[in-house]
């Protein structure tokens, strides 16, 4: 089973996104895939219909189950099937932003998530975990249970900032984890019509040589009106240049060759949702 943590301490830059549109990808595909909500603002878990706010069980009760030292409940009674084939939810809900205050230093908390994925390794062949944009123990556990990272910088200065307060984050996580988590930096809401996305990229490059996937992810609307219809782009219209993009960056993933000849010199678009 293949874990994927998608992470930066900037709101804004497509982690939904790139969460949600990498499972629809896999999930065409024939993969059975988990996306793992940890944001307690529940934007996932919003995308597929569910309401953050109301939503009885939800990976919060994980953490309280552990906590308070009860048996685990069903994963069946946890786990929500979309209306997308091969791809399931395991969604968040608003109590989770009171997780670190309530539970935080219990002993164990920073392992719930990697437990409970091992637990389903049998189910799932790819997991991809939308993580929240701030340090605690859920970004720790998104952290200690997933197999890479992938860091959505959105190309605009004041996001090469965030990128810097994430990096200084997984330094210390590493330290603590005994080794560093393996990552790949994906430039997001690409326009190569504006000077800031250009020259932005161009530091990116700069700075952090291979560790930034050698593509982009182009501004595209598209984005906004699957997320509206609850699908993922790339199974609404795969071949739109978003689903195209983040077919490119799967490849690379997976490391296979490439199903199509994407590059930022073909870009082209407007907003990224």
């Amino acid at each position: 089973m293949n874990i994927w943590a998608v992470a930066n301490q900037k709101g804004g830059v497509g982690k939904t996104t790139t969460a949600v549109t990498l499972a629809g990808q896999l999930a065409a595909e024939g993969q059975r895939t988990l996306l793992v909500d940890l944001d307690p603002h529940g934007s996932l878990t919003t995308y597929f219909g569910f309401d953050p706010d109301s939503i009885d069980v939800s990976v919060y009760t994980l953490f309280k189950d552990r906590a308070d030292r009860r048996p685990r409940t069903q994963y069946r009674d946890v786990l929500r099937a979309t209306a997308c084939e091969n791809l399931t939810l395991l969604p968040a809900s608003t109590a989770l932003a009171t997780l670190d205050r309530q539970l935080g230093t219990q002993d164990g908390m920073g392992l719930v998530l990697a437990q409970t994925l091992a637990d389903l390794q049998a189910h799932f062949d790819h997991v991809l975990i939308d993580c929240p944009p701030m340090l605690g123990v859920l970004m720790v556990n998104a952290l200690a249970a997933c197999h890479r990272l992938l860091i959505p910088v959105q190309c605009e200065f004041l996001a090469l900032k965030g990128l810097e307060r994430m990096l200084h984050t997984l330094k210390m996580i590493s330290r603590a984890r005994g080794g560093e988590v393996p990552r790949v930096i994906v430039p997001t809401l690409y326009d190569r019509r504006t000077r800031a996305s250009v020259d932005t990229l161009n530091v990116l490059r700069e700075r952090y040589g291979s560790e930034v996937w050698s593509d982009v992810i182009p501004v595209d609307t598209q984005f906004r009106e699957a997320s509206k219809l609850g699908r993922p782009l790339s199974l609404w219209q795969p071949r739109a240049r978003g689903s195209l993009a983040y077919l490119a960056l799967l490849d690379t993933l997976l490391g296979r060759a490439s199903h199509t000849a994407f590059g930022e010199h073909a870009l082209d678009g407007q907003a990224l949702a």
